[in-house]
């Protein structure tokens, strides 16, 4: 007598066999009528259903997207060069789903969780579907915790919070990504998974994406999600709801998430061609007529939990682009009215130098008010009047009018305010430092240094900061006297 280890081939065979019952079975088999453009036509199938795998005989496979009478429209999310019209199709009774988890920290993958980093194929033995339904209301919670992206603009003047969505727009090349990446690296040493989206950007461009990171260790706690600009049109479209689905995952075991959707732009002409090509009725701008219901679905799976759920975040960055500064346009019109605020980054700015482009004056955070430090809510709520009067009052000085030594005293104050927020890229800032430049300039305690010397003093600023080790929440008194001695003992030294 024989006896089968239970973990066996020979003992797993003999179970299938017992749980084997014969029996009539029926599958249905579908043909492909044409293929192209990343589009497949298939007829037959007629208990196919939207969102559902299907399978070709040749090994390629693709999303049913279209449901028609007589014919059935897929978009292809794997093509093998076997497949032509005539190949047999069938349907898996699958949904799209990603392996989600730590195992994917640091991994650079495309929408459909394959890997681009040249490494194993990431599973954590969980998988996620890609499209699901966000958050009910009973479920979130107040954004009240800040996200500090390291920008001084963004952190004191338009500050977010988590779970917050917050729309980064501009022109081409006025430094949108630069921001997002500084936002991603300023997470370092915070507890927050960051999820990096690339939407149809070009090759060149995603390595040196991925080289910075890695050389500022943001690799740790990044994940990376890929469709290249020379991916289907049916991959750029998953890519941001990839993108989302893997930072969920962390959301929902009570992390705090950062994702960063670059472009959707790109993603709306992604939508338009396979919406055009599958011959849906075409709507302002041959945009579908469900163009602001896929970015709203998207972004709307962006909040903060209530505790009872975990209390987990995820902020959402998604970045639009702009021709010529017209914000007025279908697709910004459409995110601004989703998003919770807006940074706008100005093409004139960023040829005058000032780095990073951010127009003050358009751009708004709606509720990131309410998770702002109130020693940081303080002192940026003085300053940014003096900075919204300056930039009033400066358009007077173009006329070469003489003004009153109070106005004049002003506009100095805006000149120094303006040099003050001047960042260089690749360089996120620590909260604690914001607190003290600001501290610096209320007081006055730069007013007499020369437009020259202003970036010297505050990286003096910064270097005493750093070795201080100050908490933000200490009282402005403390830092008053703080920022004081720091600058005294400097000058007295003949640092400054």
């Amino acid at each position: 007598m024989v006896v089968l280890s239970a973990d066996s081939p020979l003992a797993a065979q003999a179970d299938w066999l017992t749980r084997y019952r014969y029996g009539l079975r029926l599958s249905e088999q579908g043909t492909v009528v044409s293929v192209g453009d990343g589009i497949a036509w298939i007829n037959g199938l007629p208990s196919a259903s939207m969102d559902e795998i299907m399978q070709m005989e040749d090994g390629s496979s693709a999303l049913v997207f279209h449901l028609a009478r007589n014919q059935m429209g897929a978009i292809l999310l794997h093509q093998t060069e076997r497949l032509t019209a005539g190949t047999p199709a069938f349907l898996t009774g699958r949904r799209l789903n990603i392996t989600v988890g730590d195992s994917l920290l640091g991994r650079v993958i495309d929408p459909l969780g394959a890997p681009l980093d040249g490494g194993g194929v990431p599973d954590s033995g969980v998988r996620r579907p890609l499209d699901v339904r966000s958050p009910p209301i009973i479920s979130r919670d107040f954004v009240e915790q800040p996200m500090y992206t390291g920008s001084k603009i963004v952190d004191t003047l338009i500050p977010v919070g988590k779970g917050q969505r917050q729309l980064i727009i501009g022109d081409n090349g006025t430094g949108k990504s630069a921001l997002a990446i500084d936002a991603v690296i300023n997470q370092r040493g915070k507890n927050v998974y960051c999820v990096y989206v690339l939407i149809g950007q070009k090759r060149s461009t995603v390595v040196n994406t991925v080289e910075t990171l890695r050389r500022a260790g943001a690799l740790d706690y990044t994940t990376l999600v890929v469709a290249e600009a020379t991916a289907m049109p049916g991959l750029k479209y998953l890519a941001p709801f990839a993108g989302c689905t893997v930072a969920d995952a962390w959301t929902w075991q009570g992390r705090d998430t950062l994702v960063i959707y670059d472009d959707l732009t790109t993603h709306a002409r992604s939508y338009r061609e396979l919406s055009l090509l599958l011959r849906r009725p075409p709507g302002r701008e041959a945009y579908p007529g469900d163009i602001f219901y896929l970015h709203a679905r998207l972004l709307e799976r962006s909040t903060r939990l209530a505790a009872k759920h975990g209390g987990g975040s995820m902020t959402a960055l998604p970045i639009i682009e702009t021709e010529q500064g017209e914000i007025a346009s279908y697709i910004p019109t459409n995110l601004i009215s989703i998003t919770d605020g807006q940074i706008y980054l100005d093409h004139d700015l960023f040829a005058r130098g000032f780095l990073p482009a951010i127009d003050v004056t358009r751009s708004v955070s709606r509720i990131g008010g309410n998770a702002q430090h109130p020693n940081i809510k303080t002192e940026a709520g003085r300053m940014k009047l003096d900075y919204l009067q300056f930039l009033e009052l400066e358009v007077f000085t173009r006329f070469g009018s003489k003004l009153e030594a109070s106005m004049e005293a002003r506009i100095r104050r805006g000149q120094l305010l303006r040099e003050m927020l001047k960042q260089d890229s690749l360089t996120p800032l620590s909260i604690e430092f914001q607190m003290a430049w600001m501290v610096a300039y209320n007081e006055g305690l730069f007013d007499n240094v020369d437009m020259k010397q202003v970036k010297q003093r505050m990286a003096l600023l910064q270097r005493q900061v750093e070795h201080a080790r100050v908490s933000i929440d200490e009282g402005r008194d403390q830092w008053k006297s703080l920022v004081h001695a720091w600058l005294s003992e400097a000058q007295v030294s003949g640092v400054v």
